[in-house]
């Protein structure tokens, strides 16, 4: 029996997020952007600085985060084990929480403005250590909804065998 490299970013055992989660992302990061270049643009003309330059930096940040996002989202997986439930994130740094069903305490569904109107949210372990919290950002709603009902049935079954 092979081990379950956890460390493989786009592992075919983990479960990928929905792909509308880049897209929210994005736009979350246009809004930003156009917000610093329109302070660049009024920076330029109140104080003479020169608003091309600020303008060409302020474009390749968007280019360089509007691909950062897609390979993040790509990379942002999670696995219901059979006793515990691993989030895996990050390509460059790779990061895997693994949350013991047993010591989930409560189980959150968020979901903003934008998550909500591509129909995502996001499903946020709690566990009495701060360091072993874990998310999972893009989840339909409905599958969201449906994952938190089976974790906290499977914490509570865990609770009641302690």
């Amino acid at each position: 029996m092979t081990a379950l490299d956890l460390l493989a970013p786009e592992n075919p055992a983990l479960h990928p997020v929905d792909s509308a989660l880049a897209k929210v992302r994005r736009i979350s990061v246009a809004i930003f952007a156009a917000s610093v270049a329109a302070a660049a643009t009024v920076a330029a003309f109140l104080f003479t600085i020169w608003a091309g330059l600020l303008w060409i930096v302020c474009l390749c940040g968007y280019v360089w985060m509007h691909w950062l996002i897609g390979r993040q989202v790509r990379a942002h997986r999670y696995l219901e084990g059979e006793d515990d439930f691993i989030v895996a994130s990050g390509r460059w740094w790779r990061s895997v929480t693994v949350v013991p069903y047993g010591r989930i305490q409560f189980i959150d569904v968020d979901e903003g403005p934008l998550l909500r109107m591509y129909g995502l949210a996001t499903l946020k372990l709690n566990t009495a250590s701060a360091t072993s919290d874990a998310e999972v950002h893009g989840l339909r709603r409905q599958d969201a909804l449906e994952l938190r009902a089976r974790l906290s049935q499977r914490a509570h079954d865990r609770m009641a065998g302690l």
